[in-house]
């Protein structure tokens, strides 16, 4: 079970939730990685209340790794980045009339814990819950919420996100259920791999350059293990270095070009999954499917081991109150020790 951490609910609120529950709105707004994590809450809650209607409102362009999923009843979603970077007061009058439009929800959780998080919650909703303010990173956005959950910033992220939920919902949320949960989203399309070899996916972006293992320590693992490994890239820089992988290694292979949906679904196809500590790493796990990690500058935080879901951390320490950006030491993970856990997994056959 998780530690138990102090609650700060209101009775009434938790009495309404008791009875008949009608509508929920869950507010997490971006990014990748962070929808990924927190998505799996659905499927608890429809086991605790499988007549509720639940409601996600996130950023427009992270929408279709939510559609198809069939806990959800719709799908909002709002264009702060074009807000924030055009200054348009008409376009936040939009945003604001939009949102104020949506259906009487009976609670609306704050599963992000950041100002613009609260205020959309706070927009749609009356019986708000969220982190309070010594569990986020913007302490004020506790401001905006009716009832709290208190649970450190620093703590794992995915029990934090169950965590706030069950604890908003008055249920219990197990480490159990998580290593048990059903694959979170929808896999739309059916890809033809190779059947006398395993497919292994390789993620090779990430969002800063020191969290990004070095292409030619890939192509020393596709070289060792020998198997059809794919290569998945997701911009031009990516492609240019998945190309040159797959011209140093005659086990590599480009990935086909992925929107979100078909992105999932080639995952799920997966053997296992070897990516550096980024959004579609994070969909091996939400889909059950074997995975490594690799973390230099950042730490299992993001990330929910299981007996096939693994990290491999670089020598160096992390704090996570403030991540050092310039700590390139992923590079001294050696190919050897991804290649070894690699084996380990597939000779399983997790």
């Amino acid at each position: 079970m998780f530690e138990l951490y102090q609650r700060f609910t209101i009775i009434g609120i938790m009495s309404l939730m008791n009875t008949e529950i009608k509508k929920i709105a869950i507010v997490r707004l971006s990014a990748l990685g962070d929808i990924i994590n927190s998505a799996v809450v659905l499927q608890f809650i429809k086991q605790y209340y499988p007549n509720a209607k639940i409601d996600w409102i996130c950023e427009e362009v992270f929408a279709p790794l939510l559609h198809g999923n069939k806990e959800l009843h719709a799908i909002h979603t709002v264009n702060l980045k074009a807000l924030k970077k055009n200054k348009s007061f008409s376009l936040l009058k939009k945003t604001i009339k939009k949102l104020s439009t949506l259906d009487d929800y009976a609670l609306v959780i704050d599963m992000q814990g950041l100002l613009k998080s609260a205020i959309v919650a706070k927009i749609i909703g009356k019986n708000t819950h969220g982190f309070d303010k010594n569990s986020s990173r913007e302490s004020l956005c506790a401001l905006f919420y009716k009832t709290t959950s208190c649970i450190p910033y620093e703590k794992n992220v995915i029990k934090r996100n169950c965590f706030v939920v069950a604890d908003a919902l008055d249920f219990e949320i197990s480490n159990a259920m998580i290593l048990n949960k059903a694959p979170i989203f929808t896999i739309t399309k059916d890809f033809e791999l190779r059947s006398d070899k395993k497919n292994i996916a390789f993620v090779i972006g990430a969002s800063w350059a020191s969290k990004i293992y070095p292409k030619e320590s890939v192509v020393k693992v596709c070289n060792t293990l020998k198997e059809q490994c794919y290569i998945i890239w997701g911009n031009e820089d990516e492609k240019k270095n998945a190309e040159w992988i797959c011209e140093h290694s005659k086990y590599a292979t480009l990935a086909p070009q992925l929107k979100l949906n078909a992105l999932i679904s080639f995952i799920s196809h997966m053997d296992l999954l070897i990516g550096n500590d980024t959004g579609p790493t994070h969909l091996a796990w939400a889909q059950n499917i074997p995975s490594i990690t690799l973390l230099g500058p950042t730490t299992t935080r993001m990330l929910y081991e299981t007996p096939k879901n693994v990290a491999l951390k670089s020598p160096s320490k992390v704090n996570i109150l403030k991540i050092n950006k310039n700590d390139f030491s992923i590079q001294d993970i050696s190919p050897e020790k991804v290649t070894q856990k690699a084996k380990e997994l597939l000779n399983n056959g997790l």
